[in-house]
């Protein structure tokens, strides 16, 4: 539901700025407003969980989404409409994360690999099916009936929740944390909507929320650490691959999230496609995403964390380069092609980033370090949207043109940029110990100098 929600949206961007007579770039405030709220509630999951128990708030969760997406369908003006998705977010908070934390009780250290890439597959239908039929709603019917697409699978998942979660509860009833979810919330919404202000050059604005951002979360940091319950606990802080895998993480997950979002708008404002045609044609992204899957295990049983991550992050950076240069007149086989590539090496590097935080935690630590992880999960996705309208945003100032009159200069200024940020990542890839979770990937690096056998 969730991917579906975020997938179809990119492609109906256009059609529902004209419907609510903004400019495109503007409205993808709708997806940072939602990515926003998500993060703030976001602290908030693992406590929820263990207090009301994880199938209590996972239904409630998923109720909560598919209700809310109806308000965003049936939203008659542009304000009405991010209320909703603001709602919409706070929602999702409760919904993926209570699931994964689900998953993360009930599987031990060795099946960890094995978890995460059985997870991510549900996830990874919605980017197939997503863009084509957004674009398909979008150009021959409203953009409003893409968000009613949740009210079967709400359905449908409320009664499964009910029927298959388990009933997990934290082993004792920690008071809640009043003071940290407000710090941490505001924290981090305050930078969301900072880096959003940027990309609609309200420069004064932006700089006074990302400066409020820094001084909210120092001020966080210090409470969480100082609380004898904290809302969220900081311990996996100091585990070097937790570290790596979340805040290094960030820049990868920037890259990787703002792409999907800058494709479909670069095939119609940039190359004057349909919103169908354009989503036929990311299609290619997301079938790269499914066709590694098969591929991830034994890659990364073969090659390990450490190496995996680190080429990979440079084949991904390089692949989003090249989608940059991509013009209405290159062969449409080869822009597919390429888009398979860039998908396929998104979907490896994000399965490694959702296992390696926890490959060295303890299962003590596993509810705080769910949370933080899918912290800086959004966040890094939601500063990349963030970060995609800025790099546009840029290159328009560059050239000294209205705010929306994107050309396709501007959408290759931008896949530069978000290619330059996913390559940042490399550096903390390299610092991981080549035998890191070699219990969860079954990789064994060899001693330097050993020969090796055919």
């Amino acid at each position: 539901m969730e991917t579906l929600d975020g997938t179809v949206i990119a492609t109906a961007l256009p059609d529902m700025a004209r419907s609510f007579g903004t400019g495109a770039i503007q409205l993808s405030i709708g997806i940072t407003a939602y990515i926003l709220t998500l993060a703030i509630f976001l602290p908030a999951s693992g406590w929820l969980a263990d207090r009301f128990g994880t199938r209590t708030v996972f239904g409630a969760a998923i109720a909560a989404f598919t209700l809310t997406s109806i308000a965003c369908g049936l939203a008659p003006s542009f304000d009405t409409f991010i209320a909703a998705r603001i709602a919409q977010g706070a929602a999702a908070a409760l919904m993926s994360p209570v699931g994964r934390l689900v998953v993360l009780r009930a599987t031990e250290k060795r099946d960890l690999l094995r978890a995460a890439a059985i997870t991510i597959w549900p996830g990874l239908v919605a980017p197939v099916i997503g863009p084509p039929l957004g674009g398909f709603i979008s150009t021959y019917a409203s953009w409003r009936g893409i968000f009613l697409l949740n009210v079967p699978l709400g359905i449908a998942g409320v009664l499964m929740v009910m029927r298959y979660v388990p009933q997990f509860r934290g082993d004792s009833r920690r008071p809640f944390d009043s003071k940290g979810f407000w710090l941490s919330g505001l924290a981090l919404g305050t930078l969301m909507f900072g880096f959003d202000r940027i990309g609609v050059r309200e420069w004064w604005a932006a700089g006074a929320l990302i400066a409020a951002a820094v001084l909210l979360g120092v001020l966080a940091v210090r409470h969480l650490e100082r609380h004898d319950h904290p809302l969220v606990e900081l311990s996996s802080m100091r585990v070097h691959s937790f570290s790596v895998g979340v805040w290094t993480g960030i820049l990868f997950r920037m890259a990787v999230g703002a792409t999907p979002v800058l494709l479909p708008l670069m095939f119609q404002r940039g190359f004057g496609m349909t919103a169908f045609a354009a989503g036929v044609l990311t299609l290619g992204y997301a079938i790269g995403n499914i066709g590694m899957k098969p591929l991830t295990t034994p890659i990364l049983r073969r090659f390990g964390f450490r190496a995996t991550l680190a080429v990979d992050t440079v084949l991904s950076s390089v692949c989003i380069l090249l989608c940059g240069f991509v013009s209405a007149s290159t062969p449409q086989w080869l822009t597919t092609a390429l888009l398979i590539l860039t998908g396929g090496f998104r979907s490896l590097g994000l399965t490694g980033l959702f296992t390696l935080p926890f490959v060295d935690v303890s299962p003590a630590q596993r509810t705080a370090a769910n949370t933080l992880s899918n912290i800086t999960w959004q966040v890094g996705i939601g500063l990349g949207v963030a970060f995609g309208s800025i790099a546009l945003q840029a290159s328009l100032l560059l050239r000294g043109a209205d705010a929306d009159a994107l050309t396709a200069f501007d959408f290759r200024f931008a896949f530069v940029a978000v290619a330059i940020i996913g390559a940042l990542s490399l550096p903390g890839f390299i610092s991981l110990s080549p035998h890191v979770g070699a219990e969860v990937s079954g990789h064994r690096a060899r001693p330097p100098g050993e020969a090796r056998r055919n």
